[in-house]
This record gives C-alpha cells, structure tokens and sequence, in this order.
C-alpha cells in the first residue's frame, strides 16, 4: 500500500534539522524498500521546512512507525505529521491502474 507522509517543522528549527540530517539519512538508508519518493519540503528562499515521504508500506501502522521512528521525529522536530493513504495511477511514466 501506497502512502504520503508529509511532515512540517517547527518555527525556527533549521540548525535541529541540520544536526539531525545524518540520522535521518542513516534512517532513509535502512529503509530504502519501502522509500518510493523522499525529500525535504522548501520554503520561498530553498530552505527546508518540512519532509515529504511516498512510501510503499503493508499498512498504514507501518507508515506510522516509519514516521515516528525517524530521528527527525524522536529529535522534536516537527510540528505535524500527516499520513494518507493512496492509490497509484501512474509510476515511472506507466500508466498501472485506473
């Protein structure tokens, strides 16, 4: 199953998320089977203000965990932390469901 996880900083929390970055990729690495698109969300200046997750999970209390297991989670990091689930219509330019 297919889900987003998108994830919004705290005000004022850039050098948090930069001294956490290392864990976090460590983090991304572990679990690269379920990664199908991961990045961080920018503001107007290119700044990172949040993460953007599509994740490729058994359930949506798999994407849960996936979530709150990030170091940027356990760090304090974010403000809000949402996860939905959806169907995939098209991937790497194939046109898979309807």
């Amino acid at each position: 199953m297919h889900f987003t996880i998108r994830c919004t900083d705290k005000p004022d929390k850039l050098a948090l998320r930069l001294a956490t970055r290392p864990d976090h990729l460590a983090y991304l690495q572990r679990n690269l089977d379920k990664l199908v698109l991961v990045g961080p969300v920018l503001d107007e200046e290119g700044l990172p203000k949040g993460s953007f997750f599509v994740v490729d999970v058994a359930d949506r209390a798999e994407a849960e965990r996936l979530a709150a297991e990030d170091p940027y989670a356990k760090a304090g990091l974010f403000a809000r932390v949402e996860i939905d689930l959806i169907r995939v219509v098209f991937k790497d330019g194939a046109h898979i469901a309807d």
